[in-house]
């Protein structure tokens, strides 16, 4: 390694090259835009507490305690497990790409109930407020009417109201992470969680368990192509949007790992994401992972990206031919599924020229029930197939406003936490979540992400995590069920 340094500081080209690097550093760095984002001002406790949402809670929680006190309920409660609140919200967090839909819904108002009662219980514990939580509270509110403002009220309050249950868990779920060894033992079970979602995906594919569906591949154009895994996920590019976040999140607990043994379990499970993700044969979740693999490395140092071009020509001469015919059809209109997309997008914002103030209301049917009219050459489909038109679709153009403010404020949150973190551990881990919803949001561009409401509840999960790890280093040590 030695020698290799000498070698390379010997070379003139890779000293101006450094010295090219030190200098666009330096400018970035004299930016007055990026540290106007890496420096948000107004995020403290007073902020929180004087906006609406607290003022309003206050309220509520006012009541409850006096009834909770007059009823005397203290005895009840007393010892409890109903008031180990992350035990009950760690549960819906790992088992959600496990478990069917409405399970996971049960054990979420679990975990809300719990929170309720540790907070009535204890009138003196605060309600911890991160930045994103007000626009995730607004989001679900925008949603919410949206819903109820649907073209098809019956057959969309049911997906409306599921999907704003699981966007307020994530207020929820960050309430109910106390300290650092909670959040530690999380994420490790997620981890773990996904490494057994990804290895029962690899015995899918070496068994021919499971099904398949003759829309997810071209067979024409690519006959090589016999299986993609779906795993627990009932659909390959929601395996992949899923693998999306928990690959970095893998990376993270390898690289902050302290001992060899532990390095070896999380570099295995690592392996078995990566090896999954391959055989769901999803060229948007590849284009996907790819991009929070850059963003993840490049943030970790930027010095990284000088390798890009070595480890994009490492992975064309490692890759199977399948894999690498399948990504290189990327945007090729004679595959059948580029051509279905593109006409359904054509579709949508057609659609969306009426329809774009309240949107249609969320659900297939409610889609189904205007789009037809739209549609081109005749393409029927159950949802816009991008993340973006979606939300228009459901909530029209002001929860699109605000889901982009929340990706923003959020993103802003993290790169901020990052740039001022120096504890080891408590950076990669920022990194990670940074890079895993950038690779999410990639991905969310070809595909309706959301349409999974497993998937829709662990991407709300991830972002209360990330706030979560923006912290990490502050977070009390205690214990798990404390």
């Amino acid at each position: 390694m030695e020698r290799a340094k000498n070698i390379l500081n010997g070379s003139l080209f890779w000293r101006a090259l450094m010295a090219l690097c030190a200098c666009c550093g330096a400018q970035w760095n004299s930016s007055a835009v990026v540290q106007w984002f890496l420096h948000p001002r107004g995020w403290n406790r007073g902020a929180s507490e004087g906006s609406v949402f607290y003022k309003l809670w206050a309220l509520i929680r006012g009541a409850l305690c006096w009834i909770y006190e007059k009823l005397r309920l203290d005895k009840l409660f007393a010892g409890s497990v109903f008031t180990k609140t992350w035990f009950w919200c760690t549960m819906p967090v790992v088992f959600a790409p496990l478990l069917p839909t409405m399970a996971v819904l049960g054990m979420a108002a679990v975990g809300g109930c719990s929170l309720l009662l540790s907070l009535v219980r204890d009138p003196d514990r605060r309600l911890s407020w991160a930045p994103i939580n007000r626009y995730v509270i607004l989001y679900a509110a925008v949603y919410l009417a949206g819903t109820l403002f649907s073209v098809n009220l019956s057959t969309s309050l049911n997906p409306g109201l599921l999907s704003v249950a699981f966007i307020l868990f994530s207020v929820v779920l960050y309430n109910a992470v106390t300290n650092r060894s909670q959040l530690d033992a999380l994420l490790t079970f997620m981890v773990i969680a996904a490494a057994a979602v990804s290895a029962y995906g690899i015995l899918q594919y070496l068994f021919g368990w499971g099904y398949q569906s003759a829309a997810w591949v071209d067979s024409d154009m690519f006959s090589d192509i016999s299986f993609r895994v779906p795993s627990t996920l009932d659909n390959p590019n929601m395996l992949g949007q899923y693998l999306i976040l928990a690959i970095p999140v893998g990376g993270a607990r390898l690289l902050s790992a302290q001992d060899w043994l532990r390095r070896a379990f999380y570099f295995g499970c690592c392996a078995l994401m990566c090896v999954c993700m391959l055989l769901t044969m999803s060229r948007g979740a590849w284009l996907g992972l790819l991009f929070a693999g850059a963003v993840f490395f490049v943030l970790l140092n930027p010095r990284f990206i000088l390798l890009a071009p070595v480890a994009l020509a490492a992975l064309w001469f490692l890759l199977p031919d399948t894999v690498i015919n399948r990504f290189a059809s990327i945007g090729n209109l004679s595959d059948a599924s580029t051509s279905y997309r593109v006409y359904i997008w054509m579709g949508t914002l057609a659609m969306l020229k009426n329809y774009w103030l309240c949107g249609i209301g969320p659900g297939a049917d409610a889609f189904n029930m205007v789009y037809p009219a739209y549609s081109f050459n005749g393409i029927s489909a159950p949802h816009a197939h991008n993340l973006f038109l979606q939300i228009v679709c459901d909530a029209g153009i002001a929860a699109l406003g605000v889901f982009i403010i929340l990706v923003f404020v959020y993103f802003r949150m993290m790169c901020a936490a990052i740039s001022r973190e120096h504890d080891w551990s408590s950076r990669v881990h920022q990194i990670a979540f940074t890079a895993g919803v950038c690779g999410f949001l990639v991905q969310a561009m070809t595909d309706y992400s959301f349409y999974n409401y497993r998937v829709l509840f662990l991407f709300w999960t991830y972002l209360a995590l990330g706030a979560l790890c923006t912290r990490m280093r502050r977070l009390p040590e205690g214990r798990l069920l404390a």
